[in-house]
């Protein structure tokens, strides 16, 4: 029988908000996984517009219970920093990994990235689950849409 403690815990992760945004891509999905999965790739789209240029550092051991570690200063001159552990890796296919700033630690989400060949391109489902709070989600909402934006600016080159 279940820890009813554990079954509790499953069911408020579960009723915690989350985001789902899908993008289709005009890219093979082997270009769209070696944007998340190459630290050299990564570092070129990832972050809001704000960001300095060149400032953008990723650090990725991209296996399952590998850590990966993404840096970025904004133009105003704040550092930001954001980790976590991969839990699962299908290439080209699929990534799994929880997600927390390094200033909220306590605050783990998990992301989940699905790729599928789409009509020539591929088709991106990002889902970013387990949010502490609507405004968290929301947040993450607006930077994840901007990120996703060049995204497929990069991978459409």
């Amino acid at each position: 029988m279940a820890d009813k403690s554990a079954v509790a815990a499953d069911a408020g992760l579960a009723a915690r908000p989350s985001l789902t945004l899908a993008r289709r891509l005009r890219a093979r999905p082997e270009k769209v996984y070696a944007a998340w999965t190459e630290p050299e790739n990564l570092a070129r789209w990832f972050g809001p517009g704000q960001v300095k240029p060149g400032t953008t550092r990723a650090d990725l051991d991209v296996r399952v219970g590998g850590r990966y570690r993404i840096s970025f200063t904004g133009s105003n001159g704040e550092y930001h920093e954001v980790g976590g552990v991969y839990r699962e890796v299908v290439p080209n296919e699929r990534l799994v990994f929880s997600w927390a700033w390094h200033s909220t630690p306590e605050r783990e989400s998990v992301v989940t990235i699905s790729i599928k060949p789409d009509a020539g391109g591929t088709l991106l489902t990002f889902n970013h689950a387990q949010f502490v709070d609507e405004a968290a989600r929301d947040n993450h909402q607006r930077g994840w849409t901007e990120f996703l934006g060049n995204l497929e600016n990069f991978v459409a080159t």
